[in-house]
C-alpha cells in the first residue's frame, strides 16, 4: 500500500509540475514539437526493424558466398543508416528546442509567482524554510524539464521498441521443448519469456540496491546549493568580514558546508558503486545469455548465421527495452529529488501568499490615519497594541524607541510587507510614497540605472543636479559606467544616492528607516534641510535614534516595545 501511495504521489507531483505549461494558451507550440519529435522516434524504430531483418538477409549472404547480392545489401544498409541518423539529429534537435519552449515558460511562471506580492519577502517568514529559491529557479527547472522530456521520450521510445520486436522475437524464437517425467513440455516464444524473466530480476535487483540515491540526490542538491550560498555571501559582505577579521571563523563554516557534501557524497559513491556493479554485470551478462539460450536450436537445428543475428538483436532490443529501468535508474532517482524540490518550493509560494495580514489598509488623498493599529511578531508577542494616530500632511514625525521595540517593523506593515498586524491604516496612495530602507539597494548595472532605480524615467540632466545636490558630483562623469556600486560607494554614500532617489521621485510622503545612521550629524542636518527646501510639502515619517532628528520632525512617536507608546508634539523655537 506504502509503494502504491507513494507512485500515486509521484504521480501527482508530475502532474502539478507539468499541467500548467501543457494547459496554457503557448502549448501548441509544444504539442507541435512533441508530435515531430514522437514522428521521429516512430521513425527511428521502423528503421531500426528494417535494419534487424537486414542482419540476416546480410549474413545469409555471407554464409551464402553470394558475392554479387553483398554490395546491393550494403547500399540498401547505407540508405537505413543515412536516413536513421538524420531522423536522430532532428529528433534532438526539435526535443532540445521543446526543452527550450517548456523551461521558459516555467521559467517565467515561477519568476512571476515568486515576485508577486512580495512572496520573496514572505518566504523568509514561512516556518517550512526554502532554501536557495534562486536555485530552485535557475537550476531546477532545468533538470526537471531536460529530465521529464529525456526520461518520459525515452520511456515512449522504449515502449516502441518492446512492443515492435516482441512480435519479431516471438517468431524467431519458435517452440522450446523438454521432456519432464516423460512428458513433452512445450513453450512457445521461449526467448520472449527468457528476457522477460532476466529483465524483471534486473529491475528488481536494481531498485532495492538503488532506491536510496533518491533521498540521498535530494541531500546533494541541498548541501550544493548551501555551500554555493555561502561562498557568495563572502562578496557581499567582504568588507565587514575584513574589518572582523572573520576568515578563520567563515573557513570553519566552509569546511563545516563542504563535510556536508563530502559525507553525503560519500553515501553516493558507496550506493552508486553497488549500484554499477549489478548493472554492469547485467549489461555484460545480457551480451553473453541470448548466445547460450539460442546455440541449442542453432547447432541442433542448423540455423543459419543470419537467422542467429537476427534472434540476437532482437532479443537485444527487446532485453534494452526492458531494462530502461535499470539503465535510467540514477537519472530517474535525479528526477524524483528535482521534483521534490520544485514541489516543496510551489507550495511554500502558496503557503507565504495565505499569510494574510488582519489590518485593513485603505488609500486616500486627504486623510491619513493609524485606527486600532497593533503590531505583532509572528509568535504572538505584541509591538504595538491599538494605536489610535493621525498623520499630518506635511508635517514630520519620527518613530523612536529601543532597539527591538518594532520601528522598523511598523513601516514594514505600512508597506503591506509585514503581515502580522491588524487594525485600518488610511494612507497616501502607492504612487505617492517612497520606502528607504536603512542599507539602500543598488542592481548591478549603470550608476544612472542605480539612481533611477526601480524607474529609469529621469533625465540626465536631472540626475546630474540631484548628484549636486547630495554631494556626489564626483561621480557625474561615471554614470554610464557599469559596476558593483554597493562595493564601490560607502554606505554613507549609498544614503545619500538614496535621498538622490526622493529629489528625482519627489513623493508627496516619504519613510525613512534610519536612513541617515551612516551620514554624520552636519551632513544628516544638510540632507534633511534640502528635502525640506526642494520638497517644502513633503510629508516625512523618520525611524531613528539621535537627538540630532528632533529639530525635523514636528511630533515624536517612542514606542517602548511591550504595546505600549507615547505621543510627543515638538515644538520648534
Amino acid at each position: 500500500m506504502l509503494k502504491y501511495q507513494q507512485l500515486k504521489n509521484i504521480f501527482s507531483i508530475g502532474k502539478r509540475l507539468c499541467a500548467p505549461y501543457w494547459t496554457s494558451n503557448r502549448k501548441w507550440r509544444g504539442i507541435a514539437l512533441l508530435a515531430a519529435v514522437i514522428a521521429c522516434t516512430l521513425i527511428s524504430v521502423y528503421i531500426m526493424l528494417e535494419i534487424t531483418n537486414w542482419y540476416n538477409e546480410f549474413y545469409t549472404i555471407l554464409q551464402n558466398y553470394s558475392y554479387g547480392k553483398f554490395w546491393h545489401s550494403i547500399g540498401k544498409f547505407s540508405i537505413l543508416a543515412a536516413i536513421f541518423i538524420l531522423v536522430a539529429v532532428y529528433q534532438l534537435y526539435l526535443q532540445q528546442w521543446l526543452q527550450i519552449e517548456w523551461r521558459t515558460f516555467m521559467t517565467e511562471t515561477y519568476l512571476e509567482k515568486w515576485m508577486q506580492n512580495n512572496t520573496y519577502y514572505r518566504l523568509q517568514m514561512n516556518i517550512k524554510k526554502t532554501d536557495n529559491p534562486d536555485q530552485r529557479i535557475q537550476e531546477d527547472i532545468n533538470q526537471f524539464v531536460t529530465l521529464t522530456l529525456g526520461l518520459g521520450i525515452g520511456l515512449f521510445r522504449q515502449l516502441t521498441i518492446f512492443f515492435s520486436f516482441i512480435v519479431m522475437l516471438w517468431y524467431l524464437s519458435g517452440t522450446f521443448q523438454f521432456h519432464l517425467h516423460h512428458t513433452t513440455v512445450y513453450i512457445p516464444g521461449f526467448l520472449v519469456w527468457a528476457t522477460l524473466s532476466y529483465s524483471l530480476l534486473g529491475t528488481l535487483l536494481t531498485h532495492k540496491v538503488g532506491h536510496q540515491l533518491i533521498g540521498l540526490k535530494f541531500h546533494q542538491q541541498h548541501y550544493e546549493a548551501d555551500f554555493r550560498f555561502s561562498l557568495a555571501r563572502i562578496r557581499e559582505h567582504s568588507e565587514c568580514i575584513a574589518f572582523y577579521r572573520g576568515e578563520e571563523s567563515e573557513k570553519m563554516t566552509f569546511k563545516n558546508l563542504f563535510h556536508n557534501i563530502i559525507t553525503n557524497f560519500h553515501a553516493i559513491m558507496l550506493r552508486q558503486k553497488i549500484l554499477t556493479g549489478i548493472t554492469a554485470s547485467y549489461s555484460q551478462i545480457a551480451i553473453i545469455f541470448p548466445t547460450i539460450i539460442m546455440a541449442p536450436r542453432y547447432f541442433g537445428a542448423g540455423m543459419t548465421i543470419g537467422w542467429f543475428m537476427q534472434t540476437l538483436t532482437a532479443f537485444g532490443r527487446v532485453q534494452d527495452s526492458l531494462s530502461y529501468i535499470v539503465n535510467a535508474y540514477v537519472d530517474i532517482a535525479q528526477w524524483l529529488s528535482v521534483i521534490r524540490r520544485l514541489d516543496s518550493f510551489i507550495s511554500h509560494m502558496e503557503e507565504s501568499t495565505k499569510i494574510t495580514s488582519h489590518l485593513n489598509i485603505k488609500y486616500s488623498k486627504n486623510e491619513y490615519a493609524l485606527e486600532n493599529f497593533s503590531l505583532f511578531l509572528p509568535n504572538g508577542k505584541i509591538l504595538i497594541d491599538n494605536l489610535n494616530f493621525t498623520f499630518p500632511p506635511t508635517k514630520s514625525i519620527l518613530i523612536n524607541g529601543n532597539s527591538g521595540c518594532g520601528k522598523s517593523t511598523m513601516l514594514r506593515a505600512l508597506a503591506n510587507l509585514w503581515p502580522f498586524a491588524s487594525g485600518i491604516a488610511t494612507l497616501p496612495p502607492p504612487e505617492a510614497t517612497l520606502f528607504l530602507p536603512q542599507k539602500p539597494y543598488l542592481p548591478l548595472g549603470t550608476l544612472y540605472k542605480a539612481i533611477c532605480y526601480p524607474n529609469n524615467e529621469a533625465s540626465k540632466e536631472n540626475v546630474i543636479s540631484v548628484l549636486k545636490l547630495t554631494h556626489l558630483d564626483k561621480y557625474i562623469d561615471c554614470l554610464e559606467k557599469v559596476d558593483d556600486w554597493s562595493m564601490i560607494l560607502s554606505l554613507g554614500e549609498q544614503q545619500k544616492l538614496a535621498f538622490a532617489r526622493i529629489l528625482l521621485k519627489k513623493p508627496a510622503w516619504v519613510f525613512l528607516d534610519e536612513s541617515t545612521s551612516a551620514l554624520d550629524e552636519e551632513t544628516e542636518e544638510y540632507i534633511y534641510g534640502i528635502l525640506k527646501k526642494c520638497l517644502p510639502n513633503i510629508t516625512i515619517i523618520s525611524v531613528g535614534h539621535r537627538s540630532s532628528l528632533l529639530p525635523w520632525h514636528d511630533i515624536c512617536l517612542h514606542l517602548n516595545g511591550n504595546g505600549k507608546y507615547n505621543i510627543t508634539y515638538l515644538s520648534k523655537g
